[in-house]
């Protein structure tokens, strides 16, 4: 069971209650696609998807969700635009290429070693859940329900993030990673915990 944080910062207007909405509508849908799939004897959607694919999903789902609930925020028009969401109205048409008002949200099933492409200074909102991955079936691990795990919020500076290394003959796109200070920082500032669930796995790769 989901607990609400008694005293969490939360920016633009946005409440506990706009993001338990929105965590809510991604369950129905979720549950939805899972049920016409079963249906049609075909296997769930986080276990066809690449685990980094059902992540970004995850967080896109609940930051298009958010808007609907909460009319001080918007989705950023601008394709590829940073962060997700605008303060309404503060931008014009709501459109923003780069800018340092907003919120960034991100779905993850880690509960550290959140990445992103550049160090940013922004509001950042990490979704945490738990759920099968495709590498689950060819294991014949046993079909667990989604759950959300987590939902942390915090006000980071560009010192709040660090590149990540890599090998001279790697291929992976350079990342940038929150530190364990910023993480601390999200961390004492949570929106949401599942007291119930174990603790989350930490990174060891994407998705």
């Amino acid at each position: 069971m989901l607990t609400e944080a008694p005293a969490a910062v939360l920016p633009h207007g946005l409440t506990t209650d706009h993001l338990r909405s929105a965590m809510q509508e991604f369950l129905d849908f979720l549950g939805f696609i899972n049920e016409q799939l079963h249906g049609k004897g075909l296997r769930r959607l986080e276990t066809m998807l690449m685990p980094a694919n059902f992540s970004s999903m995850v967080g896109e789902f609940v930051m298009s969700a958010i808007p609907k609930h909460c009319t001080g925020l918007v989705r950023n028009a601008y394709h590829n635009g940073h962060p997700d969401l605008l303060p309404k109205g503060a931008f014009p048409k709501d459109s923003a290429q780069h800018a340092g008002q907003g919120i960034e949200i991100k779905g993850s099933r880690y509960d550290r070693g959140w990445q992103g492409h550049n160090k940013e200074a922004c509001w950042l909102m990490v979704v945490v859940f738990d759920s099968n991955r495709p590498a689950d079936v060819l294991n014949s691990l046993a079909p667990r329900k989604f759950r959300f795990r987590a939902v942390y919020l915090g006000e980071l500076e560009t010192s709040d993030w660090k590149f990540s290394d890599r090998s001279e003959k790697s291929r992976r796109t350079i990342t940038a990673a929150v530190t364990a200070a910023g993480c601390a920082r999200m961390k004492a500032n949570w929106l949401y915990k599942d007291e119930d669930s174990a603790t989350p796995p930490r990174r060891t790769g994407s998705g």
